[in-house]
């Protein structure tokens, strides 16, 4: 009797340890913690110290793990980053306020990526990691754009800076004092050179003399060009004839004349940039608002928009021009990193001067200010910072 109570004791007690087990890992298995694969990385801010770790940047869109141009507009009262009337740097052409645009809702949008946060821009600190280095901007009225944007991200954050401001053709240039760091702008609208010859002014699409070694030895570089290419009539497009080659003609199919004048850029940048001193950026093609059957609103343009697009893909498609610039760049020796700007900004149709430029005509080509060109340079920060 005593032998079978002692055995029934011992299988009670086996039953009751492993209970407990089970119910301790069960318990173990609940405390694990709770990580959601919604949760986005946010990209380290272009604040930290020096301009080294500069990773291959050979037209890449990605960083990171990060694709900075895919994602969709946000509303976000904080926006936008300064006001028009404190910024000495604007120009009238984009200075929408100034000139009567009435809605204000267009300055309430952040840029969002799909897969990761990026910093909010940060002029001290850009100051303070690029002292005494040199900043340009080279290309055409969106490189202007994007130049006076950056001019006043920072000025407002340092707004009692000392600075010294020139503007010239071709080369303007704005000095914030303290910290020694100078943005230039360089106009040149096709990157390549409008010579003057005896049958008038001919854009040569296999030179870039003029003027191209003001571009040397700068610590960023960002180049632009696509907007000319499109104009017609000898005094929009600013030449006569075009030499391709040793062929002298009248006109071109302009996207293969922009295939050739990029291609001669892109040998210039292998040829002569550093590309251990310095951090080259092509702009992206900036798109324009005319049309609207684009974005299915047939009878419209960019006048009288309020608002983005929704989503993150644009309904009238990529543009041709832009699969050159990546076509171009993936073929270059040296690595240059792309601002791929194109369908972001393509979403924006509310964010163009339209009437509101001061020059008495529409103007569905060129940005508001403030406006997209600040969620340009905000990007250019980002990459500044990987």
């Amino acid at each position: 009797m005593g032998f079978k109570l002692i055995s029934l004791f011992l299988l009670l007690s086996l039953l009751i340890l492993t209970i407990l087990s089970g119910a301790s890992q069960a318990f173990a298995s609940d405390k694990k913690p709770n990580v959601s694969h919604r949760n986005k990385p946010v990209l380290a801010a272009a604040a930290g110290g020096g301009g080294g770790g500069k990773s291959v940047l050979k037209g890449r869109k990605q960083t990171s793990g990060c694709n900075l141009f895919q994602g969709r507009w946000v509303f976000d009262a904080s926006y936008p980053f300064y006001d028009s009337s404190t910024c000495p740097f604007i120009d009238g052409e984009f200075d929408c306020l100034k000139f009567g645009r009435p809605d204000k809702q267009f300055l309430k949008y952040s840029w969002q990526p799909d897969s990761c946060t990026i910093p909010r821009f940060d002029g001290a600190a850009f100051l303070r990691k690029w002292r005494g280095k040199r900043v340009m901007f080279v290309g055409d009225s969106l490189s202007l754009n994007m130049w006076e944007s950056l001019g006043c991200m920072i000025h407002s954050s340092v707004s009692e800076a000392k600075t010294t401001f020139l503007k010239r053709t071709p080369l303007s240039s704005l000095t914030f004092q303290e910290n020694n760091v100078t943005l230039y702008l360089y106009r040149t609208p096709y990157l390549v050179d409008i010579s003057k010859e005896s049958v008038g002014r001919v854009l040569n699409l296999g030179a870039i003399d003029d003027g191209a070694d003001a571009w040397k030895d700068m610590d960023i570089l960002v180049f632009n060009s696509w907007h000319w290419w499109t104009h017609n009539g000898v005094q929009s497009q600013g030449w006569d004839f075009i030499r391709d080659g040793s062929s002298l003609l009248r006109d071109m199919d302009r996207l293969d004349a922009f295939n050739k004048g990029l291609t001669t850029w892109a040998q210039w940048v292998d040829q002569n940039v550093n590309v251990s001193q310095t951090r080259v950026f092509f702009q992206g093609i900036s798109p324009t608002h005319y049309v609207g059957r684009e974005w299915n609103e047939p009878s419209k343009t960019c006048n009288g928009q309020m608002q983005p697009l929704s989503g993150s893909t644009y309904p009238g498609g990529s543009l041709p021009a832009a699969s050159i610039v990546s076509r171009v760049l993936s073929s270059m020796k040296n690595p240059v990193y792309l601002l791929d700007i194109t369908t972001l900004s393509q979403l924006r149709k509310d964010a163009h001067p339209s009437t509101y430029g001061g020059n008495g005509g529409t103007d569905c080509s060129h940005w508001c200010l403030p406006g997209l060109p600040d969620t340009w340079n905000q990007l250019l920060y980002a990459a500044l910072s990987m």
